[in-house]
């Protein structure tokens, strides 16, 4: 009994749990940031790798030499291909840089308007 009273207890108080992916529960409108900037990111980093795992089982399944034994010949002129792979990551680093920017910009706004009201009063004082 009191061990399910322990349970519930600390899962009531947010305490962390194994193989945990998230983060706790935020006290601070900074950390809420940061919470949401590894939910953004983490959600690019799964569709990446979905993509990429696919991509790989494509060209393992329809590219191995008992399908096609001459397909080595006819990969050398793939600009497209050098084209899609230089400008996606990219694109997904500016992706990834607009939220990491505008959480950074914030934090430093949060923390000039706390200095600010807390060394007033001494300023004042002088």
């Amino acid at each position: 009994m009191l061990s399910l009273f322990n349970t519930l207890m600390t899962a009531q108080c947010d305490a962390p749990e194994p193989w945990l992916i998230g983060f706790q529960d935020g006290a601070s409108p900074t950390f809420e940031g940061i919470t949401e900037l590894h939910n953004t990111i983490f959600f690019y980093l799964i569709v990446i790798g979905v993509a990429v795992g696919w991509m790989l089982c494509s060209i393992v399944v329809n590219f191995n030499e008992s399908r096609s034994p001459i397909a080595h010949r006819y990969a050398n002129h793939g600009t497209l291909i050098e084209v899609v792979w230089t400008v996606t990551p990219a694109l997904v680093l500016v992706a990834i840089a607009f939220p990491s920017f505008k959480l950074l910009y914030l934090m430093d706004f949060l923390f000039l308007i706390l200095m600010i009201f807390l060394y007033l009063p001494f300023l004042l004082l002088y």
